[in-house]
């Protein structure tokens, strides 16, 4: 068995003016609360808590925030935070109900303040269907939430953890591992050895790095002149639009993914832990804001998701030096192209060789070496996702598979 973690959406249904305001309420009171925590730069729970203890929120919300803050002022270390943030509540904060004889099945009780709960019903993505059974059955545990509002329309983010039926019995030293390097030039480069160890079968998604490359410079400089004219909404809207079309790119780059992982016998998919990525992530001002917001923790999480849905297990690595080292003679080298690796031992049969390969190649032979370690996080989401704007668009999913940018009713 494997434990997968999942999240489910939900819209709320055509809330009646008292529950649209009720809402209201929440929404305004938890970011007002966010932002005064956020811009006291709270590092610990405690310092939180003395700030949101005074807004009228619920218990769930107020105890989400005083998680999440510290984690963006640490963690992340964020720059500025949405205007229109979704309201976190902790995973004992709401109750599903199920009525199978109404037209609308699904009701869900959400945490107004303290005392005080709203009922509302709610369509769940079909597709999804079994899990929130499980989650209603107790067969499935209920991790935090997330409450936004889009063009009008309220949904709710719910994440979901519970055992799958796992893959093939083999053990790990039995696998074959391939490696996995998200990259800015090539989106996912993926490379494994053969039977006699030699790198083979390398597939880059180069073409799909330069179009979110394009769309991200798009939304840079056409959001700086609508915000110049005082078009914020316009501007809000343009970004929408383009962060749903990187998300078209990024589930197919991560769907392609797994399925080269199921073209080989007995597979592993190694990625490189964000934990490390993000505390040797230092590359001043104008890298930071572009690889913060390049999307690493969404595109692990797509295919964390969509592996374990296929039985295939998926580990990490530190990825300290996975792009300077030489994978044939471990020598650091450089980089005199983007796309090309250089290794500087004249005795090393290699010379050059493509980078983002190296790479990922790199990051299997770590796991061939014992290195690799399984996730830890409790919700599988390792980002500051859609609380922090360091740069955009970026995760304003939830949690990794964790909180998808709702695309219309659902995202896919």
């Amino acid at each position: 068995m494997t434990e997968l973690t999942k999240t489910l959406e939900l819209k709320l249904v055509a809330p009646n003016a008292h529950k649209q305001r009720k809402l209201c309420e929440t929404r305004e009171a938890y970011q007002q609360a966010l932002h005064e925590a956020f811009d006291a730069r709270c590092t610990t729970q405690t310092e939180a808590n003395d700030i949101v203890v005074n807004y009228d929120l619920g218990g769930y919300a107020k105890n989400a925030l005083k998680k999440y803050v510290p984690q963006l002022t640490t963690t992340y270390n964020a720059g500025e935070l949405h205007d229109d943030h979704p309201v976190r509540f902790t995973n004992d904060g709401l109750r599903l109900d199920h009525k199978s004889e109404n037209a609308i099945e699904w009701y869900v009780k959400i945490p107004h303040h303290e005392g005080y709960h709203l009922w509302m019903p709610a369509q769940p993505n079909p597709d999804q269907r079994d899990w929130l059974e499980a989650l209603n059955a107790g067969d499935a545990e209920m991790g935090e939430s997330r409450l936004f509002e889009r063009d009008g329309t309220w949904f709710l983010h719910v994440t979901a953890t519970r055992d799958v039926e796992g893959g093939s019995e083999v053990s790990g030293e039995e696998r074959t591992p391939i490696g996995v390097d998200i990259g800015e030039a090539s989106l996912a480069t993926v490379c494994h050895r053969d039977d006699r160890g030699s790198p083979t079968a390398p597939e880059l998604w180069a073409d799909e790095g330069k179009s979110v490359r394009q769309l991200r410079k798009s939304y840079f400089t056409a959001t700086k002149r609508l915000q110049t004219r005082g078009s914020e909404r316009i501007a809000e809207s343009f970004g929408d639009d383009l962060w749903n079309q990187i998300d078209d790119i990024f589930h197919r780059v991560t769907r392609d993914v797994v399925e080269y992982a199921e073209s080989v016998e007995d597979p592993v998919l190694v990625l490189e832990d964000l934990t490390y990525i993000r505390e040797s992530m230092d590359y001043g001002v104008y890298m930071n804001r572009r690889l913060h917001g390049w999307g690493f923790a969404k595109l692990h999480a797509q295919i964390r998701y969509k592996a374990v849905e296929k039985g295939i297990p998926v580990e990490t690595v530190n990825p300290r030096n996975t792009p300077k080292e030489c994978h044939a003679c471990g020598e650091v080298g450089y980089r005199p192209r983007q796309a090309t690796f250089k290794c500087t031992n004249d005795t090393c049969w290699m010379g050059e060789y493509q980078a983002d390969v190296n790479g990922a190649i790199n990051i299997a032979d770590r796991y061939l070496r014992g290195e690799s370690r399984s996730r830890e996080y409790e919700t599988d989401d390792d980002s500051a996702e859609d609380g922090a704007r360091l740069t955009a668009p970026q995760d304003s999913q939830a949690d990794a598979e964790t909180q998808q940018a709702t695309r219309g009713t659902y995202a896919s």
